[in-house]
């Protein structure tokens, strides 16, 4: 569960459509494209890939650009990407005992693989999402590191896609936070 690109856990309300978000992210500068899409992968090479084709005629175009370019990550770009994801803390609310087995399970995964644990939870309901991670990080800790690997770039890929609709969804804001 990265920190900084969690996204929501619902929709919120807004008067801006997807489509509305593609149109200004078509007119969008180079700088201020890259930029929003760095917030929602730390891919240098994969922002300026997929800022670099633009216009796209629809949100579903550019998103199928968004997964072709991450499947085209070097190693290094994979790495780097992954070393700039981190893991977000349980919610506030969450028991104490969970909170203290999030933290372990997440040191556990950052010491066998060197990087935070990746997981979209695109579709995962609130109340479901810590039970969802623990599950996530035990049944991939068994994994060879290059097995591991696959998964992360593929969840990388999923987390990436949903941050760049949520972003969409509501009119391209870049917040102060992730500049």
């Amino acid at each position: 569960m990265p920190a900084q690109h969690q996204g929501p856990t619902h929709s919120p309300p807004s008067a801006t459509s997807p489509r509305h978000g593609l149109t200004r992210f078509n007119a969008a500068s180079s700088a201020e494209a890259e930029a929003l899409l760095l917030s929602c992968c730390r891919s240098r090479r994969w922002a300026e890939r997929v800022a670099a084709h633009r216009p796209y005629p629809t949100v579903d175009a550019l998103l199928a650009a968004a997964d072709e370019a991450g499947y085209d990550l070097s190693r290094a770009d994979l790495d780097g990407a992954l070393a700039a994801e981190s893991s977000a803390p349980p919610h506030p609310d969450a028991p104490p005992a969970a909170r203290t087995a999030l933290r372990a399970a997440h040191a556990a995964y950052e010491s066998s693989f060197g990087h935070a644990f990746v997981i979209s939870l695109e579709g995962v309901r609130p109340g479901e999402r810590l039970d969802q991670v623990l599950a996530g990080i035990r049944s991939r800790l068994g994994n060879e590191p290059e097995e591991e690997r696959v998964i992360a770039a593929d969840e990388l890929r999923r987390l990436a896609r949903a941050r760049l609709a949520f972003r969409l969804s509501e009119g391209l804001t870049l917040r102060h936070s992730e500049a």
